[in-house]
C-alpha cells in the first residue's frame, strides 16, 4: 500500500491513508494516538476532568450499563421497574448505537452530545427509581440501577471522548475545510 498521496489522483477531501507502522503500532481499544479519533470538545469547558477511560473502553461500559439496566427492569416484578428498565435501557443502547465512535453502527450523534447524554442518563437511572416510586418494592433494581447510573457519571467524568468522523450537527464535519476562495 502507497503510504504517501499522489496529488495528481486525490481529490481535494480525500483521505490520506496513514502509514503502516503508525497504523499497526497502536491497535486495541487502549489506543490514545491521533488514529483513535477526533478528541471531543470540552464540556462547559472543563469536562471531562481528565481524559484517563480510552473511548472503546467507554462504549464498551455504555452497552453494558443498557443492557443491564433493561435486564434489570425485565426482572423486576414490578411494573414501574420493567418500564423504566426498558425505557432508560433501550434509550441508552439506541444512543450508543448512533454516536460517532468506533463501536457504533451509525455515526450520527456528536460525541459533545453524547457525553451530556451520558450525564444526564446516568442522572435519570439514579432517580428513576425513587420517581416512580419502585424503591422499596424493587430493591434489586433500585440498587443495580444506582450503581449503573453513577458509575456511568463517573466513567463520563474521567473519559477521554473521542469522534470517529467529527460529526457535528448544522455544521458539517470539523474535518471540512469550508469555503474555498472566499
Amino acid at each position: 500500500m502507497e503510504t504517501t498521496p499522489n496529488p495528481e489522483t486525490m481529490t481535494p477531501r480525500q483521505p490520506v491513508p496513514v502509514p503502516t507502522p503508525v497504523r499497526e503500532s497502536r491497535k486495541g481499544i487502549f489506543d490514545r494516538s491521533a488514529a483513535a479519533g477526533i478528541p471531543a470538545q470540552p464540556l462547559l469547558g472543563r469536562l471531562p476532568l481528565r481524559r484517563l477511560v480510552p473511548q472503546d473502553v467507554h462504549s464498551l461500559l455504555d452497552y453494558q450499563g443498557a443492557l443491564t439496566v433493561a435486564g434489570v427492569g425485565l426482572l423486576s416484578g414490578s411494573n414501574a421497574a420493567r418500564t423504566a428498565g426498558l425505557a432508560l435501557g433501550g434509550m441508552n443502547l439506541v444512543t450508543s448505537l448512533l454516536t460517532d465512535y468506533r463501536l457504533s453502527v451509525k455515526k450520527v450523534v456528536p460525541i459533545e452530545v453524547h457525553e451530556v447524554i451520558d450525564h444526564v442518563w446516568g442522572l435519570s437511572v439514579i432517580a428513576a427509581p425513587f420517581v416512580f416510586g419502585y424503591s422499596r418494592r424493587s430493591r434489586l433494581a433500585t440498587v443495580v440501577q444506582v450503581l449503573v447510573g453513577a458509575s456511568t457519571i463517573l466513567a463520563s467524568l474521567y473519559t477521554d471522548y473521542r469522534a470517529q468522523r467529527g460529526v457535528q450537527w448544522g455544521q458539517g464535519l470539523r474535518t471540512d475545510l469550508g469555503p474555498v476562495g472566499g
